[in-house]
């Protein structure tokens, strides 16, 4: 650790630093700590991988992606979710990106979802953008939106309430 800080710094410094140890060793490690922090947000982690001898019951929430070879009996909300060929889901997939090598029993929800030609889908499917490639069984309703991720709530409510006070005054009169 000492000799990283020596390397770093500039040779006219080394003696300085031999003379006062503590102030410069701290202040170069406080901002390079800082620095380091400030790129850590930058770098994508790498998916998280659920192996195929693995069973999950319940619920799986990230923000990063999760690549799925086992089995989940729940819902999934990721943003690149990848389902793999011996993978078997049973509820619904939530994610930016969707792409299906294996089986889903569910509704899937993605603003592009890719089934390809190992997929299994039973269930409906609403996105932004989908691709089916030959030989994808799939058993259920396809539906585009804007805005799949979301379940619909804010464009209806949105025309109910402005429909109903305007529908209340012309009763009241």
């Amino acid at each position: 650790m000492f000799s990283k800080s020596k390397i770093n710094e500039p040779g006219a410094k080394a003696p300085e630093a031999a003379a006062k140890p503590a102030a410069p060793t701290s202040a170069p490690t406080a901002p390079a700590q800082s620095d380091f922090k400030a790129s850590a947000p930058k770098a994508k982690p790498p998916a998280s991988v659920l192996s195929s001898d693995l069973h999950i019951t319940g619920n799986l929430k990230t923000t990063g992606d999760i690549q799925v070879e086992g089995t989940v009996e729940g819902d999934i909300r990721a943003h690149l979710l990848t389902i793999g060929e011996s993978a078997t889901i049973k509820g619904e997939v939530t994610a930016d990106d969707v792409v299906i090598n294996g089986r889903i029993v569910g509704r899937v929800r993605g603003l592009k979802v890719r089934l390809t030609s190992t997929a299994r889908v039973e269930g409906d499917i609403i996105h932004k953008t989908i691709a089916i490639e030959s030989g994808a069984h799939f058993e259920g309703s396809v539906q585009r939106q804007d805005d799949p991720l979301n379940p619909g709530r804010s464009a209806k409510p949105a025309a109910n309430p402005a429909a109903a006070p305007a529908a209340a005054p012309a009763e009241g009169k």
